[in-house]
């Protein structure tokens, strides 16, 4: 099986909430390898600038119509990717430490896995549907 072969798999198998739990691990090694490096200049920008993208991502899909997430935590979520926008463009120039963005990062993580733990209990205390489902 080639590479991309299990890459799509890999993807067609994941909840949405282990994708984001997937990219967030990612993108907070990527973060954490750029400071125990001690990266700078561009080097540093790239982690950085896709820890941006992904939080306004994540904001611009809390603010589209249709999002299925609480107001609140849609609010929540915003407010966390205007503060991670800042928080990223002081960093970048020296006034900040880019470990508060790799602490929200993995804040983000751990309610993630938490979600998607409790969501594996309660499919376990429900009864299984047959292997074929219910037509067939």
């Amino acid at each position: 099986m080639s590479l991309d072969a299990y890459r799509k798999s890999q993807a067609a198998a994941e909840t949405p909430r282990q994708t984001e739990y997937r990219l967030f691990g990612q993108v907070t090694g990527a973060l954490i390898e750029a400071r125990d490096k001690g990266l700078t200049g561009a080097a540093l920008m790239r982690s950085l600038d896709w820890n941006r993208r992904l939080w306004s991502t994540l904001a611009l899909d809390c603010g589209t119509e249709g999002n299925g997430l609480p107001p609140q935590t849609r609010a929540q979520i915003i407010s966390l990717s205007i503060y991670v926008s800042k928080t990223t463009s002081k960093v970048a120039l020296g006034q900040a430490t880019i470990d508060d963005l790799i602490s929200i990062n993995k804040i983000i993580m751990e309610g993630l896995a938490a979600r998607a733990g409790a969501a594996q209990t309660d499919s376990a205390d429900r009864p299984s549907l047959p292997a074929g489902g219910l037509v067939g």
